[in-house]
């Protein structure tokens, strides 16, 4: 039974993310190196359902909105913080096209993510017909993370290592698409230059690379109505270091979650909460996507987006049925089950996914993914208030809360 709805949920949420600010998370998890993997977080001890382990914060934020919809109208969302602006904005008084949502958010822009070099890389890319004609929005948004990422080598060097330290080999590049975004950005807005580094294909590639291995979507509202069927849009995208460290599991122990409109001055930061208890020494893992997809879907997904396949137990399972088997929605089979009654999990041990041979998984989507229509999300349980442990679920898509009579 779902209880509290839109402004009760942000409140609630941005009460519960303000408390997990003293909690020291980088116990919790350790980096490791997992054989077939690569590297990976695992638990330095047992973790309950609910349990923070990690607050991340990004090191690159830049804006999803294609080039050629931010010459068709003002932008929705400040360029600083990425919250939905309620009230008239503030532009950027060299461009006009940026907008921001207080004059805190243009100040700090000024001199960090939108300093003259990107405001006027931005504005010849904006005003380049021929550019916007012939690359897709992919590109256009693949030059936008460019832009920002040689700018990050510019305001804080550090974090351009630690970018350039993740996941994603510039070999594995499509050469032709490198050599189209460095002939656009070297001849429309080439960088100064940066001491130790040149404006090379072979960094184009590597950062590509990066950003296609590494980057979290801060996500628009999720919009319920039938006629969207519960598709979300991305706001902006965003490089967090601690999180690019999860890997995917299509039954995940853990989910991320954002508060972008809320009044918290750490909006952007990315959440990460346990879903149900695991033992010392567990790797703590995301879906990378929303857990109802069918089995083909998510290898597919998986090996263009990601370049891997997936032999998770779930996957393992799945890649026995049938093709009509996995036509469906796993939803379908949740719906068919939903009466029947599930056995609690036991503390400290994984979930109790159910005794059937033919879908072992069904608690999953029976406990720990949103029923809401069109929704698709994860639940997670909030973490406990004043040293009380709390009966309510959160989705990571809607923000709706659910009363759990088994936590």
């Amino acid at each position: 039974m779902f209880i509290l709805e839109s402004e009760s949920i942000s409140r609630s949420a941005e009460k519960r993310v303000k408390m997990s600010g003293g909690v020291n998370t980088e116990t919790l998890v350790r980096v490791e190196e997992i054989q077939g993997r690569g590297r990976g977080l695992v638990s330095t001890q047992p973790l309950r359902g609910r349990q923070i382990v990690v607050v991340d914060s990004p090191i690159i934020l830049y804006s999803a909105l294609p080039l050629t919809k931010q010459q068709q109208s003002a932008s929705l969302y400040c360029d600083k913080c990425f919250k939905t602006i309620q009230s008239a904005s503030i532009s950027c008084p060299t461009c006009s096209h940026r907008r921001f949502c207080s004059p805190t958010c243009l100040s700090a822009a000024l001199a960090s993510s939108h300093g003259p070099w990107v405001c006027q890389s931005l504005s010849r890319l904006r005003d380049c017909q021929d550019f916007l004609h012939h690359h897709s929005v992919e590109r256009q948004t693949q030059a936008q993370f460019l832009i920002a990422a040689y700018n990050l080598a510019f305001v804080s060097p550090s974090d351009f290592q630690i970018l350039l330290s993740l996941q994603g080999r510039a070999e594995d590049e499509d050469p032709a698409i490198v050599q189209s975004l460095h002939s656009v950005l070297s001849s429309l807005c080439p960088p100064p230059p940066i001491e130790g580094f040149s404006f090379s294909l072979e960094l184009i590639a590597a950062l590509i690379a990066k950003d296609k291995f590494n980057a979290f979507g801060l996500m628009e509202p999720l919009n319920l109505n039938e006629e969207n069927g519960g598709q979300r849009s991305v706001r902006a995208y965003g490089i967090y270091p601690k999180a690019s460290l999860f890997n995917h599991d299509c039954l995940p122990n853990a989910c991320r979650f954002d508060y972008v409109d809320t009044n918290n001055s750490g909006n952007t930061d990315i959440v990460v909460r346990m879903i149900h208890d695991v033992p010392q020494g567990r790797e703590i893992c995301l879906s990378y996507f929303p857990v109802n997809s069918n089995y083909s879907t998510r290898q597919k997904r998986l090996l263009e987006d990601y370049g891997f396949t997936c032999d998770c137990d779930r996957c393992k399972v799945e890649a026995t049925w049938s093709d009509d088997e996995c036509d469906g929605d796993d939803n379908e089979v949740m719906e068919e089950d939903v009466d029947e009654p599930m056995e609690a999990e036991s503390d400290g041990e994984e979930i109790d996914n159910g005794n059937s041979a033919d879908f072992p998984h069904a608690y999953f989507f029976l406990r720990y993914m949103c029923n809401r229509n069109n929704c698709w999300g994860t639940l997670a349980p909030f973490p406990p208030s004043d040293a009380k442990p709390s009966n309510l679920l959160e989705c990571n898509a809607c923000g709706a809360i659910k009363n759990d009579e088994v936590c």
